[in-house]
């Protein structure tokens, strides 16, 4: 049998864009002389459509496109996730699906069991687990077990669910493992996501057949990665990650007895820089070119996160569409100007430098008979943060760009941020980035030309909105507070363990505070593209209004 992965990036709620993307798949998979051509979960839709799926019309237009693609298996047949209604009368209104299609028709529809409801995943809130019994797929002599993304995660010695439901498929002896995804992108997921997939061919001694989204959907980034593990747990094909491919395999070639090699072991975080540039680089030309847009601006300061930016932004959406602004005030110094400057050189993007002291002065001037000769403070900083975002919006909104945020995470974890001033924007680019991996990536972007002046990266960061001023001033060095964020939001560590670590108790404290009592402003802070394990926004779901200290 000869088997074609289908990995093609969706655009959640568009039925005509997604199905001409799967027409066009079957036809090449038709031309490859495949048997069998097998796209993602909920591919019909995308992922995650989360509360479309509460519209009838949304899952009218779901059944209608289903038919619509059964229509295209005569002579090939059609893997494909789709919501499907639940006609029990009891439980959730939908199931998550799988419909096999043959011969012009729907042949089979199998429901996914395990229904994650952890970190970015609220699938539980829309849909049924299946309860009903398990069966196969049989085509051309050949049966299929076919199943849906996290079925295939329970397994390992500490199973998150009761139930696996893999075990019971295997009773009915089936020849092939097919699992259908939606599996969301990390810096440690590609390693994990494999070692699930070889450990279910292991156990179950099958090959398994996997096929995954791929591109951006607004925070969540798909990275693809289809592969396909013969029954010694070895991967034999591997489709590339973060773009579209079609692509065929010969079942028989993969289904011998094999000693299994040996797998690569954990990734670093702080090694997986090349894989966190191009998830980047795919969230922002998926976002907007998902959303209709076309334009980005950005304010440039010649300080490294700006700088980073504006690089990913040029590659994503090409110089062409990409304009920054230099916006200095009184504390400003020359360097940040040149380095802004040389960096907007180095790219040829469009750049303009509008001062805001007159804009600044305006303002301090109307407040100072309510400011009652106070000595300057943060306030006067902030009105600077806030003139800054006042230029860019009105500039955003005459001429059609989006603001890029350039807040990294390190910043938004610890409330380092002016709401209404550096915090605006309609996508943060850096807000899953730790200001650590911000310097990894500029080093990365670096490796072979100076594209990011090496004074941007070298110099103390500062805001620059008072005499002198420098990050450290406010928080510790950066070295440290990205070990200790680490370990409070992705590890979910308690101070007494930070501190068994090493760090000093009342750096802990201090730190930590400054995480939970922040909380509002992330609240109001841009989408944040997600390369992490545990990314503010939908992934960390904490209260505003609490009392709880770790």
């Amino acid at each position: 049998m000869k088997i074609c992965l289908a990995q093609l990036n969706y655009h959640i709620g568009d039925f005509d864009f997604n199905l001409a993307r799967i027409r066009e798949a079957i036809q090449q998979a038709k031309g490859l002389n495949a048997d069998l051509v097998i796209f993602a979960e909920l591919a019909i839709c995308g992922y995650p459509a989360r509360d479309f799926l509460e519209f009838r019309d949304f899952i009218d237009r779901c059944e209608d496109a289903v038919k619509e693609v059964a229509l295209e298996s005569a002579g090939i047949a059609v893997v494909v996730g789709s919501p499907s209604r639940n006609h029990t009368g009891k439980g959730k209104p939908l199931y998550n699906s799988a419909f096999f299609l043959a011969d012009g028709e729907v042949r089979s529809v199998a429901h996914k069991t395990l229904l994650p409801n952890y970190d970015v995943f609220d699938e539980y809130r829309y849909f049924e687990p299946n309860r009903l019994p398990y069966s196969l797929v049989e085509y051309k002599g050949v049966k299929l077990a076919i199943t849906i993304c996290e079925d295939l995660w329970n397994i390992g010695d500490d199973p998150l669910y009761v139930r696996n439901p893999m075990d019971e498929l295997a009773k009915l002896q089936p020849d092939v493992i097919i699992n259908i995804a939606a599996s969301p992108f990390n810096y440690n997921q590609p390693v994990i996501r494999k070692e699930v997939l070889c450990s279910n061919a292991l156990k179950y001694e099958l090959p398994v057949v996997y096929v995954n989204h791929v591109g951006g959907q607004t925070e969540l980034l798909f990275d693809g990665g289809s592969m396909v593990i013969d029954a010694s747990g070895n991967v034999a094909r591997e489709l590339p990650l973060f773009s579209e491919e079609v692509k065929v395999f010969r079942l028989e070639e993969i289904t011998g007895n094999y000693s299994r090699k040996s797998q690569p072991g954990p990734v670093n975080p702080w090694q997986s820089i090349a894989l966190i540039h191009a998830a980047l680089v795919m969230g922002i030309r998926d976002y907007f070119g998902k959303m209709g847009f076309s334009k980005a601006i950005l304010g440039l300061s010649g300080g490294i996160d700006s700088a980073l930016t504006l690089v990913l932004a040029t590659e994503a959406l090409g110089r062409e569409n990409v304009r920054a602004i230099l916006l200095p005030s009184r504390f400003s110094s020359d360097h940040s100007i040149a380095d802004a400057r040389q960096l907007a050189e180095n790219l040829k993007v469009p750049f303009d430098v509008i001062p805001i002291g007159d804009s600044v002065d305006a303002v301090e001037k109307t407040l100072n008979p309510h400011f009652k000769d106070l000595p300057f403070n943060l306030a006067e900083e902030n009105i600077q943060a806030r003139m800054r975002a006042v230029i860019l919006m009105a500039l955003s909104n005459k001429f059609g760009y989006i603001l890029l945020n350039t807040s990294n995470k390190s910043e938004a974890a610890v409330g380092y941020g002016t709401l209404y001033g550096d915090m605006c924007g309609g996508l943060s680019v850096l807000g899953d980035v730790y200001k650590t991996q911000v310097y990894e990536l500029s080093h990365y972007i670096n490796r072979k030309d100076t594209i990011i002046p090496a004074n941007s990266i070298l110099k103390p960061p500062s805001a620059e909105l008072r005499p002198g001023q420098k990050d450290s001033d406010s928080l510790p060095d950066y070295g440290t507070l990205d070990k200790i964020l680490v370990g409070y939001i992705e590890q979910r560590l308690i101070p007494a363990e930070l501190v068994h670590l090493g760090f000093e108790e009342e750096t802990v404290k201090r730190v930590l505070n400054l995480v939970n009592t922040s909380e509002y402003k992330r609240h109001q802070a841009p989408p944040i593209l997600r390369i992490s394990p545990k990314a503010f926004g939908m992934g960390r779901r904490m209260p505003i209004v609490a009392r709880y200290r770790t």
